[in-house]
């Protein structure tokens, strides 16, 4: 990487276009970045376990429609997306973390070429910049390395935006274009719901104010979003009486209006989050990005002229696709860090064209290098640092101590860990402890203790934290169960098995 980059200096000055973008050492970059030690890392609960446990299901079961987490639980807090893709690559690379990742990395640089494809239409020589700046952002690059919905939403959403912009800025086909784009959608609504379609609320208001709108609500486009984005909906829906009431009231309605699942809803917990994710996430950046947002509120003055408007139109997009759903997510009162990856290719792209604009070649090769190996030493130390979430861990530490085959790991009163699914290859539960008054749907436990204790399957190996180990131990032997302590506890935890009583 180092020896292209360095190849490729003399041509990363974004002021003149007439020398050959640097690709191939930029594509060497991306492709280092984001494959490099992809596996190295275990699984870590609770996200990335349970999305590749349910996608494990998927795979195991045949059933590609119902998300599982285990036989005889659904677990609906997301569309199939992210599951399938997961279930595709673990079925075509085998059951490792890298493969269980790769939906991840690939969505990132989808993004990193969407970025420089979008650029390329707006400013030719700032677009080497943008794909340069996008694939070396802090939290891109963190982001493609776990998995989660965000990273293949974003990589839909971009693709969505750069369909737009082909067809208002391209050269031939904007119909096409537009079907493209409502096709992406569908996409990001499988991936995340109604999220998913933030981006078409800046497009829509974009549309409509530069001339020649480019009919976005075109009914051949809207037929592909449904043709695509509902069959998935109505099966399950009609297949599971009241599960698109949940759909709406609990998975939107609820995460909008209410702080029902705890991720700062205060009212000033939009400061807390999205602020230091966009100051940190965007560096090393964080200079340029600044520059080039000070500068909007000085063009949306200007853009009160309709002249100005279609003079400015690929700003006022971009403006308009940061910040009309940054509004949406400080005003949900349910707000993670990861929501507004998305807004990260516009910001990479005005960071872009701001340097351009100030006449900012971009580092030279050996600074992109150091940042680069800098980024890949961070990630080998999240390898290496121990961790309770690590389910690769938890594995190795449970056949050390059960060396008979495991088909199943009941946690009791503790949180599961669904990474063991693809590490140890055993389907993971978690049950209380009494009977619990559950949710009809994503229940917190599974079952109680004494269901499980009742199903007497065999190869199962039940996990509790050490300050709860009497009153569980307790409660199985009132079942007529002996217990088994298997080796000392492990992060807090007491390991057993079970045997009937004589």
């Amino acid at each position: 990487m180092r020896r292209f980059l360095r190849e490729a200096e003399p041509a990363v000055s974004i002021i003149n276009p007439r020398r050959p973008a640097p690709l191939l050492g930029i594509a060497m970059m991306a492709l280092v970045l984001a494959f490099a030690f992809l596996g190295s890392r275990g699984i870590w609960d609770p996200d990335e376990g349970r999305y590749t446990n349910v996608a494990i299901n998927m795979l195991q079961s045949g059933d590609w429609i119902t998300p599982r987490r285990n036989d005889d639980v659904g677990h609906w807090t997301k569309p199939p997306l992210t599951y399938w893709a997961i279930a595709a690559s673990v079925g075509a690379l085998g059951a490792t973390p890298w493969a269980a990742r790769l939906p991840s990395a690939l969505a990132y640089l989808l993004c990193v070429w969407l970025a420089w494809r979008i650029t390329r239409r707006f400013m030719p020589p700032a677009a080497t910049t943008a794909a340069v700046v996008y694939a070396t952002m802090l939290l891109p690059f963190g982001a493609s390395q776990l998995i989660t919905t965000d990273f293949i939403l974003a990589g839909c959403e971009t693709l969505a935006v750069w369909a737009y912009v082909e067809s208002r800025w391209g050269p031939s086909h904007p119909r096409r274009w537009i079907i493209l784009m409502w096709a992406a959608f569908a996409l990001a609504f499988l991936t995340k719901g109604p999220p998913g379609l933030l981006p078409l609320l800046a497009l829509l208001v974009c549309d409509g104010l530069l001339p020649r709108p480019r009919r976005v609500l075109q009914l051949t486009g809207i037929a592909t979003f449904l043709v695509l984005a509902l069959p998935w909906y109505v099966t399950v829906s009609l297949n599971t009486p009241g599960l698109l009431e949940y759909f709406v009231l609990d998975e939107v309605a609820h995460r909008v209006a209410t702080d029902e699942f705890a991720r700062n809803g205060q009212w000033y917990g939009w400061i807390v989050v999205y602020l230091p994710t966009l100051v940190l996430g965007s560096l090393p950046w964080t200079a340029s990005l600044w520059r080039a947002l000070r500068r909007l509120p000085a063009h949306a003055r200007r853009w009160r002229e309709a002249g100005v408007r279609a003079q400015e139109a690929h700003l006022l997009l971009l403006a308009l696709w940061v910040v009309l759903p940054l509004i949406v997510f400080c005003l949900a009162r349910s707000r993670l860090p990861l929501y507004v990856l998305p807004l990260f290719v516009p910001l990479a792209i005005l960071v872009a064209i701001r340097r351009h604009d100030e006449g900012r070649p971009l580092p030279r090769a050996q600074w992109l290098v150091a940042w680069c190996a800098l980024l890949l030493v961070l990630k080998l130390a999240a390898a290496a640092w121990p961790s309770h979430k690590d389910a690769g861990e938890w594995a190795a530490a449970l056949r050390a101590r059960v060396p008979e085959k495991i088909h199943e790991v009941v946690f009791v009163e503790d949180m599961a860990r669904y990474g063991l699914r693809l590490h140890l290859g055993a389907e993971v539960e978690k049950v209380s402890l009494l009977p619990q008054p559950g949710a009809r749907f994503n229940p917190e436990f599974d079952e109680d203790l004494a269901t499980e204790l009742a199903e007497d399957e065999p190869g199962v190996v039940y996990i509790t934290k050490q300050t709860r180990w009497r009153e569980v131990r307790d409660a199985i032997e009132a079942h007529g169960y002996r217990t088994e302590i298997r080796g000392t506890p492990f992060y807090g935890r007491v390991i057993f098995t079970l045997a009937r009583a004589p």
